[in-house]
Order: structure tokens, then C-alpha cells, then sequence
């Protein structure tokens, strides 16, 4: 079987994903991995799914937009590339970072800029921004790898300077710290 990453998307609503899921039975695709979220009442999902190799990326977008289309959704596929020569593996811990504050424009792009400086590979996003200056109304989660080799001390240092600056509170907490303490 070759591998595809399938994006679906539009306004939500029950049975999306059992649609999107029918269609890849009958086409006999084996679905890998699922991301599926909701953002102000939008649907995003992601698949990796196993197609076989009779199946071309034509008559599966066919399938996929037929079953799909009706219901308001878009959808994107892309066969995944199955060169990893080019991703070296790095050695790496997963981190939290968790920033709270008020609201502006380029809060993601300036903490994710000194992540990338720092080689600092986010894995897993997710913010909410009500507005305003209160602080427990603007969440930003971070899950992150940071570089084995990477300066912890200089990464920290240039988050908290950001964050200063952008009037946020700031933690950093390895991940399985993060979890054992936030555990419901």
C-alpha cells in the first residue's frame, strides 16, 4: 500500500467523520493515524491512510470529493513521501510551554520564532483567544521536542524575554512533569 495524508475541512457538523471514514473503507484504504479537531465551529481533520496501489490519487479524490462535497467539506490529498533521508532524527525531550495573557496580533509568531531559533520542534499547538487583557481568557499550549544538545538555559532565557515583553506569563515544564501535575 502506498501512503496518503488526507485533509478534510469545513463548517462541522454530526457525521463527518463517519462519512469520511465509509469512503475509505470502500475504496479498502487502512486509516493509520487520525487528528481531528473543532476551531469556532469548523472542522479540521487529518488521516494518513494506507491506499492500495490499484487505487490512483485521481479516483480517490473522486470518491472523496463526491461523498464530501455535498456536505459543505473540502478536501486535500497529498501522497506522503517515503524519503526520510532528508528529517534526520534528532535526540530530543518533549517540553510543555504554556503561555497565558492579553491578546495581540504575532503572539504565536514571536514564541515560535525563538523556538525555531533554537532548533525547537513544536509538535502540538493549541490556543484560545477570547480577546481582552484577561490573562486565564488567552491560553497557548505548546508541545514541544527541544534538542537534546540544545541550551536550555539561553532557550529560557529568550522565552521569558519574549513573554516579558509581550506581557505573558510563561512556563516550561518537561512533559511528563506537566502531565503528572495537570492530570484530572
Amino acid at each position: 500500500m502506498k501512503k496518503m495524508i488526507i485533509s478534510v475541512l469545513g463548517k462541522d457538523r454530526p457525521g463527518i467523520i463517519a462519512a469520511v471514514t465509509r469512503i475509505l473503507f470502500e475504496q479498502d484504504c487502512n486509516i493509520e493515524n487520525v487528528s481531528q479537531t473543532i476551531l469556532q465551529n469548523e472542522f479540521s481533520g487529518i488521516f494518513i491512510v494506507g491506499v492500495p496501489k490499484t487505487l490512483s490519487e485521481a479516483d480517490l479524490h473522486r470518491q472523496l470529493d463526491a461523498g464530501l462535497s455535498p456536505m459543505g467539506l473540502h478536501v486535500y490529498e497529498k501522497q506522503l513521501s517515503t524519503d526520510n533521508g532528508s528529517q534526520m532524527a534528532v535526540d530530543s525531550e518533549p517540553f510543555v510551554v504554556v503561555t497565558k495573557g492579553p491578546d495581540r496580533k504575532g503572539l504565536v509568531a514571536s514564541i515560535t520564532a525563538i523556538m525555531a531559533a533554537h532548533r525547537v520542534n513544536v509538535t502540538n499547538l493549541q490556543a484560545v483567544f477570547k480577546g481582552g487583557d484577561d490573562p486565564n481568557a488567552n491560553i497557548m499550549i505548546y508541545e514541544v521536542d527541544i534538542p537534546s544538545d540544545a541550551n536550555h538555559q539561553a532557550l529560557r532565557r529568550d522565552l521569558r524575554e519574549k513573554a516579558l515583553a509581550l506581557s505573558l506569563d510563561l512556563s516550561i515544564q518537561h512533559k511528563l512533569i506537566f502531565e503528572a501535575i495537570n492530570r484530572v
